[in-house]
């Protein structure tokens, strides 16, 4: 047989091998990276299988078993907001522009300093005209670093001074008046749109080494502002430093039944405070907060002191607002809710001496005006008998009688 003719055996082997099971050693089965080892171990614990998606870990972490393997619930809870940062849009995440600290590039550096230590930011956005013609942003290193080599004397300056300054700065030479824009310290801005993913910025953020970006609308107007802290919080929660002041609660129940909350308050803080009585429909689908809700109700930015009718049976009154925002609100319930009490009439004075002088003549018919008596006893009850006479008479009447008036006692000489 030629040797290029393949003989009956060959045959049967490649057969076998293109259509018969083959063992996979569990070397070969590994992945490559270590990177994706804890990932392949958890998934094999549990009899997944190395190339099931990622809603399959989401399966995965709901699973009670994974306390029981050593996963803590802030453990658990890292690893589904890691896998939810890819589906989370920036505009989610954004500081709303009402909340952004800006200054214009013209400020004088005096200025600048107060800002910076009134807002309690590292880094504040620059902006030519107004805040939706941005030019970049200033870090307070880039200050402080600028005002030192401003301040440093130089060999030559303190060969003439007879007195040294402390650590060779000279405050004075500063001069504080100087614009931002001179100062060539504006550092670049990144623009992002709203949709843009979370995951996706906080890699561009690690790439650019810019930590702050600004979202910009599809006609170029400034949206919001995300730090890089802003995203990170996604992750482990809320970061405070040494100057963060604590947040107060947004929504604070009064002693008479009130809510005085922030207009920024979300819905959810409401309903968690409030209770679920306090349900606006469909209108959470369009908004997030109080203020919004206010705004989508009316139509407009409801002015101070006015009232507007909320979920049944609640309304609101706005205790503080400027023209472009909502700040502070009370929610209480609508009065035309609350129960109607029955109205009684609290008998006056002159109903309770009426009914005392009645129990006190037993019922029997007062003596005529002019009859005599023998004791000044009997003289005073024949003076009150025609008064005691139009109060009976007032009492008995119908309500459509008009009032019976009391006759007018005879003047005595």
């Amino acid at each position: 047989m030629p040797e290029d003719v393949p003989s009956r055996t060959d045959s049967t082997e490649t057969y076998d091998q293109r259509h018969l099971p083959v063992v996979v050693s569990p070397a070969e089965f590994k992945p490559r990276s270590n990177g994706e080892n804890w990932l392949y171990r958890l998934a094999r614990l549990f009899g997944w299988k190395p190339e099931s998606d990622r809603s399959d870990i989401d399966v995965l972490l709901e699973a009670r078993q994974l306390t029981d393997l050593g996963f803590s619930p802030e453990e658990r809870a890292m690893l589904k907001n890691i896998l939810g940062l890819s589906e989370r849009p920036v505009e989610d995440v954004m500081i709303p522009r009402a909340d952004i600290v800006a200054v214009q590039q013209e400020i004088p550096l005096g200025e600048l300093m107060k800002l910076f230590e009134k807002a309690g930011h590292s880094r504040l956005v620059v902006f030519d005209d107004t805040l939706d013609d941005p030019v970049g942003l200033v870090h307070i290193r880039d200050l402080i670093g600028y005002m030192t080599a401003q301040a440093t004397t130089t060999p030559s300056v303190k060969s003439k001074r007879k007195k040294s300054l402390p650590a060779d700065l000279d405050l004075k030479a500063i001069d504080l008046a100087t614009p931002l824009a001179a100062t060539q310290i504006i550092r670049t801005i990144l623009f992002v749109p709203p949709s843009m993913p979370t995951l996706d910025l906080l890699a561009k953020m690690q790439a650019t080494r810019i930590h702050l970006a600004l979202v910009i609308d599809e006609y170029g107007g400034t949206d919001g502002i995300v730090s890089i802290e802003d995203l990170v919080e996604q992750i482990v929660g809320d970061i405070e430093d040494e100057h963060d002041e604590h947040a107060a609660h947004t929504v604070v129940r009064q002693p008479d039944g009130s809510f005085l909350a922030d207009a920024r308050a979300t819905l959810d803080d409401a309903i968690s405070t409030i209770g679920t009585e306090f349900d606006i429909g469909d209108a959470a689908e369009e908004v997030d907060t109080l203020g919004g809700y206010l705004v989508t109700r009316i139509g407009r930015v409801p002015v101070r002191g006015e009232i507007v009718p909320g979920p049944d049976p609640f309304e609101i009154e706005v205790l503080d607002a400027d023209p472009r925002r909502v700040k502070k609100i009370k929610i209480s319930r609508s009065k035309l809710s609350q129960p109607v009490r029955e109205l009684r009439r609290e008998p006056d004075g002159d109903d309770r001496q009426a009914a005392a002088r009645e129990h006190g003549s037993g019922g029997s018919p007062a003596p005529a005006a002019g009859a005599t008596t023998e004791s000044a006893g009997e003289d005073a009850a024949a003076d009150d008998a025609p008064f005691r006479g139009a109060d009976e008479a007032a009492q008995n009447a119908t309500p459509d009688a008009p009032p019976v008036a009391p006759p007018v006692p005879p003047h005595e000489s």
